[in-house]
């Protein structure tokens, strides 16, 4: 979708037992602008597509120090916002006002523009409940999200798909869950993250790299497939979605 030549990574993926039907185009940048502007265009075409198939799109989309100068230009599209919800691919369970409340970051640059944002954490002091309460709100949303879009952390966690307990069921639970709290092994704030299944029911993906090393790390954990130890990897094995990797440099 970009104007840079993409790369694919197919031909190096033959062995894959499973995933193999994913649409893996890679996107590899020199330039912060030209990626800032390549990923808030091509989602914006993204958002365009379903408005104009359906009236109406559906994006979960990450808060990082990473995604928001392409949340930001994402924002300044003209778009008709008041068609698209929006919901955090992940979560901490704080209060709305609470620096860290992604649903405040996304309320914050969206809803002047009139699109629907909604919260999938609630402040909770069980964030087993609050996983529930997360997966019930998002059953009675319009399902699937028109875009999933990732980032991904040295240790290949994506979304809230970290390290803890809590990890199998967020990865491998029940098909029909969409939300799961957790509980990170590092002792930080529980959340309340997206599942696996619900990410590989998105009608795209869309994941964004810091560096080559971060690049690396994905290839390894795409061909380590199901059998990886990185979250993304075995996210990887089930995607069968069209899928676009944007690498800056």
């Amino acid at each position: 979708m970009s104007e840079d030549e993409p790369w694919d990574l197919d031909g190096d993926l033959e062995d894959l037992p499973e995933g193999e039907d994913s649409q893996l185009e890679w996107w590899d940048f020199d330039d912060h602008a030209e990626m800032v502007d390549a990923i808030s265009s091509d989602a914006a075409f993204i958002i365009e597509s379903a408005l104009d198939a359906r009236g109406e799109a559906l994006l979960a989309l990450p808060v990082s120090d990473a995604a928001m100068p392409v949340l930001e230009a994402l924002a300044e599209k003209q778009i008709k916002w008041k068609y698209v919800t929006i919901i955090p691919t992940d979560d901490f369970l704080v209060p709305v006002d609470d620096p860290r409340s992604h649903v405040k970051a996304l309320a914050q640059l969206f809803l002047t523009r009139g699109a629907r944002v909604l919260p999938i954490a609630t402040e909770n002091e069980d964030y087993h409940l609050a996983g529930g309460a997360a997966d019930a709100r998002l059953q009675d949303l319009k399902w699937p999200p028109d875009l999933v879009w990732l980032g991904m952390a040295e240790d290949g966690s994506t979304a809230g798909l970290v390290e803890s307990a809590d990890l199998e069921e967020a990865l491998d639970g029940p098909k029909e869950k969409r939300a799961v709290g957790i509980m990170p092994d590092n002792g930080d704030t529980p959340l309340v993250t997206i599942t696996k299944a619900a990410i590989c029911e998105a009608r795209t993906v869309m994941v964004q790299l810091n560096g080559a090393g971060a690049q690396l790390s994905l290839e390894q954990a795409i061909e380590e497939g199901a059998g990886s130890m990185a979250p993304i990897g075995r996210l990887f094995a089930d995607l069968a979605v069209p899928v676009d990797i944007y690498v800056e440099n």
